[in-house]
């Protein structure tokens, strides 16, 4: 008999997860910043913090406040009829009493994928989006699932969470260009050992070319832990697994979204890659299906 899982212990051991590849993106911008005082001085350092600071705060601002909307419009949704709809928001405010939310607003996205998304900076200013291809090709239990999987994102803060990881990964990218770009004409101090400081500006140049690289790998594996955090939390609003599972299969079998319907910054949003990569590696935004539906399974 396989093991069963609790889907309380999914979700705290994926937050968990989630908190841990956070400090580490954190240490990462420790060491750097350690690299570069060595290599520039304390005082110069400081001025590249702050500008990276500046630049990073003004361009997450207008996503963390506007994501709702940048999301739909690049989405091409419109907020759903209620009458004309009625089965989708019965479905919302089923699961929006299971879980205790506030109701977000419905929009629909014509498309005939199986999709779904979720965005808004918190649970009063959530934004819970469908295909009309999931409203058409769901049962009305499958339909719960997934509507409760995008209820977990925004249950879960993820929108608000995922703004801080990105911010984090933007400060290091952007100060690793400030760096490669600056310290050629910049002189080193004096009173230190050549061949130390020779050593670190290597170090420097080594981390300014891979840490973005690896901020974003950890960025991805943030997001996968997410995903399975709300399918986790699916099953604790609808109380079981079986809805999702069907909607899940059913996704894998679903035809993908032309190229031009979704911007792919917004795909990470979505319940599944809306480009059916569907693939098991660390550039992935989402758990391939096949081991979501296993785990969902012992649930």
């Amino acid at each position: 008999m396989a093991e069963r899982v609790l889907f309380y212990d999914q979700i705290n051991r994926n937050k968990r997860n989630s908190f841990f590849l956070l400090v580490s993106i954190l240490i990462v911008l420790m060491a750097f910043g350690y690299i570069i005082g060595k290599i520039l001085g304390p005082t110069y350092f400081t001025i590249v913090m702050i500008a990276s600071i500046i630049i990073s705060l003004a361009y997450i601002w207008v996503g963390y406040y506007y994501s709702d909307k940048l999301a739909i419009a690049s989405a091409g949704a419109k907020l759903a009829d209620r009458t004309k709809y009625r089965t989708l928001y019965n479905a919302v405010e089923s699961m929006s009493l299971a879980s205790g939310l506030p109701m977000p607003k419905v929009y629909i996205m014509d498309n005939n994928q199986i999709n779904a998304f979720a965005t808004g900076r918190d649970p009063k200013n959530a934004v819970v989006c469908v295909t009309t291809g999931a409203l058409e090709k769901l049962e009305k239990d499958e339909l719960e699932g997934v509507i409760a999987h995008e209820m977990g994102h925004i249950a879960n803060f993820d929108i608000r969470f995922m703004t801080l990881v990105t911010i984090l990964v933007g400060m290091i990218s952007i100060i690793a260009e400030i760096f490669l770009h600056s310290f050629f004409f910049k002189s080193s101090d004096g009173g230190k050992d050549g061949r130390a400081q020779v050593v670190f500006i290597l170090l420097g140049i080594l981390f300014a070319i891979l840490a973005p690289i690896v901020v974003q790998l950890v960025q991805l594996a943030i997001s996968r832990k997410r995903e399975y955090t709300a399918d986790a939390t699916a099953v604790k609003f609808t109380r079981r697994p079986t809805g999702l599972i069907g909607a899940l299969k059913k996704i894998k079998n679903d035809s993908g979204m032309k190229p031009h319907q979704i911007s792919k910054a917004v795909a990470p949003l979505f319940i599944s890659d809306p480009f059916k990569k569907n693939l098991d590696n660390l550039t992935s935004t989402h758990p391939p299906l096949e081991k979501r539906i296993a785990l969902l399974e012992k649930m």
